[in-house]
């Protein structure tokens, strides 16, 4: 496989502040249809990262008002971030190590730039291959 993490993350990536509310933030979560947004900081540095797990687990099973508990309280923190330039075997070896599924991919400068997905990474190995499996099949009938 090759390729860097900034090559194959999805660049456009809801973010929220840490002193938004949960309900705020869960709104526009839901018009946009996903289930991640990186909390940033000065900068669009990452702080964080809110998902539809940690509002259920750590909003909504606690009894904390959506209306006013702020995303900082309730975010997965810190971001497991990456550089942009990190290979994705890196990457995924970091997936595994720190057991996460997704990663902030940043710049030089510490700012965001994407997230990388377990899924994008399984879509670039399939897509693989599947040519892989297409040269193969050339060279069968050619034999």
């Amino acid at each position: 496989m090759s390729g860097s993490a900034g090559a194959i993350c999805m660049r456009s990536v809801q973010v929220a502040w840490s002193e938004e509310t949960v309900r705020a933030v869960t709104r526009r979560m839901a018009k946009a249809d996903v289930g991640t947004v990186v909390v940033v900081g000065d900068g669009k540095r990452p702080l964080g990262i809110l998902t539809d797990r940690d509002v259920t687990l750590r909003c909504v099973a606690k009894d904390r008002d959506p209306d006013t508990t702020e995303v900082g309280a309730v975010m997965s923190s810190p971001a497991a971030c990456i550089d942009e330039s990190t290979p994705i075997e890196q990457a995924l070896a970091r997936m595994a190590g720190e057991k996460v599924r997704r990663l902030v991919v940043v710049d030089s400068a510490q700012a965001l730039v994407g997230i990388l997905a377990l899924d994008d990474v399984l879509e670039l190995l399939a897509e693989e291959a599947a040519t892989i499996g297409r040269l193969l099949a050339r060279r069968v009938r050619a034999s």
